[in-house]
């Protein structure tokens, strides 16, 4: 039985695909379009994940989408005659779309399918498709289901027990009272852009201090003990403008939002440093109470605020479970996972089996290039280039590289599905080297210079390195932990402040060390990245040292590469020293210098 699951319109549109209850296939629309974050219906990523699987859309039994959209129009409805005539404008400017498109879902989607589909749709509750694709894939028999996210239909939190192949909501927050869209206030009150520029507020925040944290939970919100909340909405304009955050913020924090693109004042990192805090507690306090409502020693979470992997990082060590899962693709886009297994689990009633580790296959879950195909195409592109049929040879030349401080692109295998390059669409590199931080964000990734970059480790070797269990398995890079006391140095300039703090070293690998001394882990294996393990066991061999640098594969403001074209001209476009496509090694030293021009690769997006 095949079962496509597809989110749309809002945010981050995806495709997926569960073929007798596995999951065969998932893409996010943005990587083939090009534009992040495309909110279109994923024509492509349907097309790519019907034909991974060898199907077209009239072989497809059931379609589900990941909310209702009709509830949704019904909440959105029912907040402006509760707030007439205030918000009238915001209405009217959302209105065309939902008359022309969103209270349309099924013709939309029959358009998208190609009217091969004759049978009817499903549509799940948002927050049913959030706890759906958190809970079926983990490894758990029996897990508490944390979702927390902006807003779905109604809901904008919600816990619930998984029990063998069934779900059930528990108890749910509802909107107004958010705290992604609290996250998302104080990312559009800094400076960035909402529903993008969250995890840039949550790397910010251990360049500030909390002072305004006791403001935040004594003004802001009204917290329980089971972590429900109030916000005081005098604080927010989001319900009648486009706009967060009201006059009101700016008097409390003494000025109005800084304006994009502008400085970063130590005003913005102490407001960061802030809501970080606030948010993990608030994560703590739902998490503790998801213990005590459903009794279970696990924990999956899913829904946008699950990416903070800073409070999934204290919910490990602090909280009351023996054990957390979170989905790779937590945001919008993995709905139409979690949709899809909805459908066969809760729905027609197919029974579950628990892999040990996980189903989610590592989240390589999108489409792959083979060997001949990428020649072909790298011939096309006119690129000079090594192709190395032993693949321990391979193994070899790109270690050297990364141990001689150069940057490698990396592409191999199947796409990632979700917000993370786990490996196979990276850019990876040397984490004891102190200048490249500064050096990956600003002449390849483009972007502020401090952005933390991700550590990817051998998994034998956490333990060493990391304050997290031997052998602990962190594949997804979800999780922040301390680095060992053992690995740390000396700080010099111990008393920097604001952004002066990147420039003392802070531990044996400075670049991907965090101003807290903290890191946002990944293990790598050779079950699931057989190239990547044998290139950090050999770099090991080298310089002693089982980490590396792991960041996305493409600029700033582009979405991660799909395919090998993406990855040359990505490559072209930056300061990288090499490229690695399946067994392709190509030098930037050999290369036609004319084939991309850098300013004009660079002006095709919009740099969020």
């Amino acid at each position: 039985m095949n079962i496509l699951g597809i989110s749309a319109f809002y945010h981050d549109s995806a495709a997926c695909l569960v073929c007798d209850g596995e999951i065969v296939a998932a893409a996010q629309e943005e990587r083939f379009t090009r534009k992040k974050h495309d909110s279109a219906f994923p024509t492509l990523a349907v097309e790519s994940c019907l034909e991974k699987a060898g199907l077209d859309g009239s072989q497809l039994d059931h379609v589900a989408f990941y909310d209702k959209p009709l509830l949704k129009f019904e909440r959105i409805l029912e907040t402006y005659v509760a707030i007439a005539p205030r918000g009238f404008k915001l209405f009217w400017m959302g209105l065309p779309l939902w008359l022309k498109q969103k209270l349309h879902t099924p013709r939309e989607m029959d358009q998208g399918l190609a009217k091969k589909f004759k049978g009817r749709y499903v549509f799940t509750e948002h927050h049913e498709s959030h706890a759906a694709s958190a809970f079926f894939p983990s490894p758990f028999e029996d897990a508490a289901i944390l979702t927390m996210d902006g807003v779905g239909e109604w809901a904008t939190a919600s816990i619930g027990h998984g029990q063998g192949n069934t779900i059930r909501i528990k108890k749910e927050l509802r909107f107004p009272h958010s705290l992604g869209l609290l996250y998302s206030a104080f990312t559009y009150f800094t400076g960035f852009r909402v529903n993008s520029g969250e995890y840039k507020l949550m790397g910010l925040a251990p360049y500030g201090e909390p002072i305004y944290y006791d403001d935040m939970m004594r003004k802001l919100i009204d917290l329980k003990d089971d972590g429900s909340f109030r916000m005081d909405m005098s604080y927010f304009d989001f319900l009648v403008r486009d706009r967060m955050t009201s006059s009101k913020m700016d008097t409390l924090f003494g000025g109005p939002p800084r304006r994009p693109e502008t400085d970063l004042t130590q005003r913005e990192m102490d407001i960061a440093a802030s809501i970080q805090k606030v948010t993990e507690h608030v994560m703590l306090k739902i998490a503790e109470h998801a213990r005590e409502v459903t009794g279970s020693k696990n924990l999956v979470l899913a829904g946008g605020v699950a990416l903070n992997c800073v409070g999934n990082g204290r919910i490990l060590r602090e909280g009351p479970f023996e054990e957390i899962w979170i989905q790779p693709a937590a945001g919008d886009a993995g709905g139409a996972l979690g949709a899809a297994l909805f459908v066969w689990h809760q729905l027609l009633k197919k029974p579950r089996e628990v892999a040990q580790r996980d189903s989610q296959r590592g989240s390589l879950l999108g489409p792959g290039f083979e060997v001949d195909d990428v020649c072909s195409i790298l011939d096309g592109i006119g690129a000079k280039y090594h192709q190395y049929d032993d693949e321990q040879e391979m193994v070899e030349a790109i270690a050297e590289l990364i141990a001689t401080e150069n940057v490698v692109g990396h592409m191999q295998g199947p796409m990632e599905f979700g917000p993370r390059a786990l490996g196979n669409r990276s850019i990876i590199g040397d984490a004891r080297s102190s200048a490249m931080q500064s050096v990956m964000n600003l002449k390849i990734k483009f972007r502020e210079s401090f952005r933390p970059f991700a550590p990817c480790v051998l998994r034998e070797d956490v333990g060493e390195w990391f304050d997290m269990e031997a052998g602990y398995d962190s594949p997804y890079m979800l999780i922040v932990a301390p680095v060992k006391d053992d690995r740390l140095t000396t700080v010099e300039n111990g008393n920097l402040q604001g952004l002066d703090k990147l420039k003392a070293v802070r531990s044996q690998i400075p670049a991907v060390t965090h101003v807290d001394c903290s890191a946002r882990v990944q293990t790598i294996d050779s079950d699931r990245h057989p190239r990547l393990h044998g290139v950090m066991k050999r770099f090991k061999e080298k310089t002693g040292c089982p980490v590396i640098i792991n960041t996305s594969f493409n600029v700033r403001g582009e979405p991660i590469v799909c395919t090998p074209q993406d990855a040359y001209r990505c490559f072209m476009g930056t300061n990288m020293d090499a490229l690695v496509v399946e067994n392709c090694l190509l030098l930037k030293t050999e290369q036609p210098q004319s084939e991309v021009d850098r300013e004009s690769y660079l002006a095709k997006f919009e740099l969020d």
